[in-house]
């Protein structure tokens, strides 16, 4: 087997080859023939899955500068270096299937990276420079530990596809993730959900959302309801998880509200309080004033005006602390022969009682 290795990467030495493939080599470190002398400045492509490696070397860029795509898929890799962020041409990283814990902040330094991969790590936290790969398309974390997802992957401006499904413990989203303008497809089955943020959907990109077997979970926005849903599995728990936020209930129906929503409004409601309409006023300023003038406000302020809680599904008007939701059970819409194991409602987050009123679920 050593003997095949040696040949193999001195085969790919001498021709210059472009592709290596190193899979179910049985190797349990680095083959120290790759980073002699000069390394393999011609080597773009890396396959090294089914192999039994525990760390990449330091100086893995320096002797593979022109690597594009690193495939280590299935090893027993504990800890990625720092000096990962120096593959400056790396498009495709391939680390699911081994026993990361951590991601060094350097990877976002990976300017060029399309598609990233990391299933079935032991992740319970993703690093926030994430948010500077903006050429990223696609995402996959799933089967972790992770109980949030960096705010700031919201600046993944080319991100396509994000997958966080099983053994996560999410129970919530950020609402920035709804900015994304390219995302079509979001997967988060199987974690601990309990709401999913107001402007979900509302993106025209945003086509395929996998929300099943999240127990918690008994309210869609409305905006999906023209999408191609997985909602199998949901509203089956036998109570709300968080007692904490804040619900709307229509009979036997319990729907539980994102945790920055801080009032319910109803049909009644014909005045607006104090503190919504101050926020929609510094919203519309912060839109037309200039950056100087945006860093007076305090950060806290700023995050919120910045960010609404959502826009209306009827006007688009921003809302930031007060809803007025209105309850469309699926078993009671079109789509309740698509869904039957589902117990879930459509949720049309309105801006005044006027909206709420109007609002047509298939208007």
């Amino acid at each position: 087997m050593a003997s095949d290795l040696h040949e193999a990467i001195f085969m790919a030495k001498q021709e210059r080859h472009k592709n290596l493939f190193l899979n179910y080599r049985n190797l349990v470190s680095f083959p120290v023939e790759l980073l002699r002398d000069e390394g393999m400045q011609f080597l773009e492509r890396l396959f090294m899955k089914r192999n039994s490696l525990t760390a990449l070397p330091e100086n893995l860029a320096q002797k593979l500068p022109n690597l594009i795509e690193l495939y280590l898929h299935s090893n027993n890799i504990a800890i990625i270096p720092q000096a990962i962020g120096n593959l400056v041409k790396l498009q495709s990283l391939d680390l699911s299937d081994n026993a990361l814990q951590l991601i060094c902040p350097e990877i976002g330094q990976l300017r060029s990276l399309r598609h990233l991969r990391l299933a079935n790590n032991q992740l319970k936290f993703l690093p926030q420079e994430l948010g500077d790969l903006r050429e990223l398309e696609t995402l996959d974390v799933s089967m972790n530990l992770l109980s949030t997802l960096p705010e700031r992957l919201h600046q993944c401006l080319s991100l396509q596809c994000l997958t966080a499904d099983h053994r996560n413990l999410l129970q919530c989203l950020p609402r920035q993730l709804c900015l994304l303008p390219e995302l079509s497809e979001l997967s988060t089955a199987a974690n601990c959900l309990t709401s999913l943020p107001l402007d979900l959907g509302r993106s025209m990109e945003l086509q395929f959302v996998f929300v099943d077997n999240n127990a918690h979970l008994t309210g869609l926005p409305s905006y999906l309801y023209n999408k191609v849903i997985g909602c199998s599995g949901c509203g089956l728990a036998a109570q709300i998880s968080d007692v904490k936020q804040l619900c709307l209930t229509l009979g036997d129906v319990t729907v539980p509200l994102p945790s920055e929503v801080k009032a319910i409004g109803s049909e009644t409601d014909r005045v607006l309080p104090l503190e919504e309409l101050a926020c929609r006023v510094l919203h519309a300023a912060h839109s037309w004033t200039s950056k100087d003038v945006r860093f007076l406000l305090p950060k806290s302020l700023l995050d919120v005006v910045r960010w609404p809680l959502g826009h209306c599904h009827r006007c688009s008007q921003p809302m930031f602390t007060i809803v007025y939701p209105k309850l469309f059970p699926l078993r009671e819409t079109a789509l309740a022969g698509v869904h039957k194991r589902t117990t879930v409602s459509f949720v049309a987050y309105c801006c005044s009682s006027y909206c709420l009123r109007t609002f047509d679920l298939q208007g």
